[in-house]
C-alpha cells in the first residue's frame, strides 16, 4: 500500500514543499518545489509569436517580455487565438495565441509550450487540440468497457470542441463523480478560452494547483492508504479539496503532530535525496547499479560488486539481474527519468533467464504511473527501455538548479 507524505523541509538551504510517495516503507517518488517559487509547468498564457523557424518546424513564442518558449509548428493547427483571424492563413509573427507550458527549461533548452491545452482532473483530462477519446492503458478491460458506456453520450456529441482521456483513477469513480468532474473541466475550459480572447498579451490566464494538491489528485486512489502531513495549513487545504472532490477519501488524511521527530526525518526523505545525488546505487545482494544521464539517453550499468553467492556463476548473475530490475524501475520513478533508457545487465547465457528478466522488468515498469516499455535486448546484451517523457525535470537537475540559485543569492548579498 502507498502513503503520500507532504511536508516542508530545507533542501540546499532553501525552504521547500516536499511530496513523497512511500510504498512498503520505501520512498518511490519524491518531488519538491521552493516555497517562494512556484513552478510554471501547466500554466496557460496569452503568448505572442516572435518568429517562425520553418527549417526546424518550430516557432518561438514569448509569454512575457523577453521570456521565449519553443513551440512545434505541428501543434498550431487547432490553436486558440486571442483574436479572430481575418483569413485562413498560417501562423505568423505578432499573432497572439493561448499556450500552455508542457516542459520546463532544462539543460540549456528553452521551456516548451503547446497550443493543445490540457485540463487535468482526478479522473479525466480534457484536451483542446486532440478531439479524440482515449482511456488509460492501465485500466482493465471491464473498466474500459464500463467507463466507455458512461461517456458514450459525450463521446458522440456532434458539437464537441475538445478531446477526453479517462485516467486510471476513474476505475474507482462512480458515474456521478465522473460526469460531475467532466462538467467542471468543461466550465474551466470555457472560462479560459473566453478569458484568453479578452486579456492582454502575456497575461497568465490559468495557474496549476500547488504541488501538494496535484500530488493528491494524481496518486492512484485504489492503492492509497494514507495522506500524512505535518503542516496544519496544508492539512486544511487538502481536507477541503478532498471534501469537494473525493469525499470518500477524507478519512485518509492525517495531521502528524510529533514535534520531537520531524516528518521528513521519520520517513528518511533526506536519505532519498542523498541517494538521488549519487550515480551508484547498492543492491541488497551486494551488487550495484551505476546510473548516468547524457543528453541523448540514460545509461544504467548492473554490476556484481560484493555478491558472494555460493551457487553457479550464471545463477548468481540471474539473482543480481532480477533484483536490479526491481530497483531500476524504482530509480526511474524516484529520479524522474524518462526517454531512452539503456540497461546493461550482467550477461546471462541461458535464454530462459533472459526471457525471465525481460518479463520481470516489464512487470515492475507497469507499476510506474508514466507509461514505460522494455523494447528489446540487443545483440550486445543491452536492454532498451522506452520511457514516455515525464513533463517535470529529472530530480537531480532540480537539485542542481536549487544549489545554483542559492549560490547566486549568496553572491548577490556579498556584492551588496
Amino acid at each position: 500500500m502507498n502513503k503520500l507524505i507532504i511536508t516542508k523541509m530545507e533542501i540546499c538551504q532553501v525552504p521547500c514543499y516536499v511530496c513523497a510517495r512511500e510504498e512498503d516503507g520505501r520512498v518511490m517518488e519524491l518531488r519538491f518545489e521552493p516555497i517562494d517559487h512556484k513552478s510554471t509547468l501547466g500554466n496557460i498564457y496569452v503568448g505572442q509569436v516572435e518568429n517562425i523557424a520553418a527549417n526546424i518546424g518550430a516557432a518561438f513564442v514569448q509569454i512575457s517580455a523577453g521570456e521565449r518558449c519553443y513551440l512545434q509548428l505541428s501543434d498550431v493547427q487547432d490553436a486558440i487565438y486571442a483574436f479572430v483571424k481575418k483569413e485562413d492563413r498560417p501562423i505568423k509573427p505578432g499573432d497572439e495565441i493561448l499556450v500552455q507550458i508542457n516542459r520546463e527549461a532544462m539543460k540549456g533548452k528553452l521551456p516548451a509550450v503547446t497550443t493543445n491545452l490540457n485540463f487535468t482532473g482526478k479522473y479525466l483530462v480534457l484536451t483542446t487540440g486532440d478531439k479524440k477519446f482515449g482511456l488509460s492503458n492501465k485500466l482493465s478491460n471491464d473498466d474500459r468497457s464500463r467507463l466507455s458506456k458512461w461517456m458514450d453520450e459525450e463521446i458522440h456529441r456532434p458539437d464537441k470542441e475538445y478531446g477526453l482521456i479517462v485516467r486510471t483513477n476513474a476505475a474507482d469513480a462512480s458515474k456521478e463523480e465522473l460526469l460531475r468532474e467532466l462538467e467542471y473541466l468543461k466550465s474551466l475550459y470555457r472560462k479560459v478560452t473566453v478569458a484568453g480572447k479578452s486579456r492582454t498579451c502575456f497575461s497568465c490566464i490559468y495557474k496549476t494547483e500547488p504541488i501538494y494538491i496535484s500530488a493528491v489528485r494524481d496518486i492512484n486512489s485504489r492503492s492509497l492508504e494514507e495522506i500524512l502531513t505535518d503542516v496544519p495549513e496544508i492539512f486544511q487545504e487538502i481536507s477541503g479539496y478532498l471534501k469537494e472532490n473525493s469525499p470518500e477519501e477524507t478519512t485518509k488524511i492525517r495531521l502528524y503532530e510529533d514535534k520531537l521527530l520531524p516528518l521528513y526525518k521519520l520517513h528518511r526523505l533526506e536519505t532519498a535525496l542523498e541517494e538521488i545525488r549519487h550515480e551508484k546505487v547498492w543492491l541488497k545482494s551486494g551488487g550495484f547499479l551505476v546510473i548516468q544521464q547524457t543528453e541523448a539517453f540514460v545509461s544504467i550499468d548492473v554490476n556484481s560488486g560484493k555478491f558472494t553467492g555460493r551457487k553457479k556463476m550464471q545463477e548468481t548473475y540471474r539473482k543480481i539481474n532480477l533484483e536490479a530490475a526491481g530497483e531500476i524501475a524504482r530509480q526511474l520513478q524516484l529520479r524522474n527519468l524518462s526517454g531512452l533508457i539503456l540497461i546493461d545487465f550482467i550477461n546471462m547465457e541461458n535464454p530462459d533467464h533472459q526471457d525471465e528478466l525481460f518479463h520481470v522488468l516489464q512487470k515492475h515498469l507497469r507499476r510506474d504511473p508514466v507509461k514505460a516499455k522494455a523494447v528489446d535486448i540487443t545483440p550486445l546484451h543491452i536492454l532498451e527501455n522506452d520511457q514516455k517523457k515525464r513533463y517535470a525535470k529529472p530530480v537531480i537537475e532540480e537539485l542542481r538548479e536549487l544549489q545554483l540559485s542559492k549560490k547566486s543569492f549568496v553572491s548577490g548579498l556579498q556584492i551588496i
